[in-house]
């Protein structure tokens, strides 16, 4: 049972940290995050509002990663709360909510790598575009995304279920994905998948943008301008697959860092959380909410909108 209470000490130093630092931590956090949340609530709001965005491709794609986005940063910040707060939950009741976390950190790749596939579509093949990319075929796909993303929290769950001790599982944890792999082989086998899945969808990303990097030098006029739009795009999201990448090795730096220092260790923990996690959400907004021009007019209208009512509501009540 050593190998299953392996994140115990974590846990403990966690609990004994000095409570200043800690309540500065959750402060900057709720500080950091929110705006983030607040942008990706006000992009779902345009999102829904508009019947174009609900029926082409690239914008149900991208309503997903907002989506997706959202109930990270939620779920993210209600387990930072709890934890810094050094509240304990049975582990029978964490199991649902870090699945729920361990999927949607594996959807947002797939669905970047996705978005990728479909600029390629549009810009390679515009001949094809609306015949390929029909938004019930962007539907079929955000349902394939989910199930591969679920595989390996529900497996993760079998194995734990039917390895753990029942000590174990009526113990009382933070909620965090280590307790569903506890054995140090499991989470090797876990981690080398995942950079295995990370590998190939970074090659597809690559193909993609050698594709339109090549169609943007044979392209001439308004086909180039479009063509060299997609190619940066497609380097934002390269931009976003990296901050990925480094999200899912931060652990073992993290866990290397602890067997040396612990104060060292909760500071590389904390600004690798700020630095990757929250931003890595961050910069699908930036990718299409503010550089698709057709988006952002509509976002910045129903911001005037919502501000003119909130105005006509308080002049009326003087």
């Amino acid at each position: 049972m050593v190998s299953q209470n392996a994140s115990g000490y974590e846990q403990i130093q966690l609990i004994q940290a000095d409570p200043a630092r800690r309540n500065i931590s959750l402060v900057l956090t709720q500080v950091f995050m929110w705006p983030f949340v607040y942008l990706i609530l006000l992009m779902l709001l345009t999102f829904t509002q508009k019947e174009t965005f609900r029926t082409e491709t690239r914008y149900i794609l991208f309503g997903h990663s907002l989506l997706v986005d959202l109930i990270f940063l939620c779920i993210t910040d209600i387990v930072v709360i709890l934890s810094y707060n050094l509240v304990v939950i049975p582990l029978r009741f964490c199991i649902p909510i870090v699945m729920l976390i361990g999927a949607v950190t594996a959807c947002a790749p797939l669905t970047i790598v996705a978005m990728c596939v479909e600029r390629y579509v549009a810009i390679c093949m515009p001949l094809r575009h609306h015949a390929i990319s029909t938004s019930r075929r962007a539907l079929i796909v955000i349902l394939v995304i989910w199930i591969l993303s679920s595989i390996n929290p529900f497996v993760d769950m079998f194995i734990l279920i039917s390895t753990a001790s029942r000590e174990y599982l009526s113990q009382l944890t933070h909620c965090h994905y280590e307790i569903m792999v506890p054995v140090k082989m499991h989470q090797f086998g876990r981690a080398l998948l995942y950079v295995v899945g990370l590998a190939v969808i970074l090659t597809a990303e690559v193909f993609c943008y050698v594709m339109i990097y090549l169609a943007a030098r044979a392209a001439s006029g308004d086909n180039k301008k479009s063509t060299s739009k997609g190619q940066r795009t497609i380097s934002l999201h390269l931009l976003q697959l990296v901050l990925c990448t480094v999200e899912a090795i931060c652990p073992y730096v993290e866990a290397v860092v602890m067997q040396y220092d612990i104060n060292i260790y909760l500071i590389v923990r904390y600004v690798n959380f700020l630095a990757f996690s929250i931003t890595s959400r961050a910069v699908s907004p930036l990718v299409y909410g503010f550089r698709d021009e057709k988006f952002y007019a509509a976002m910045i209208y129903y911001m005037r909108c919502k501000n003119n009512t909130v105005s006509s509501d308080a002049v009326k009540q003087s």
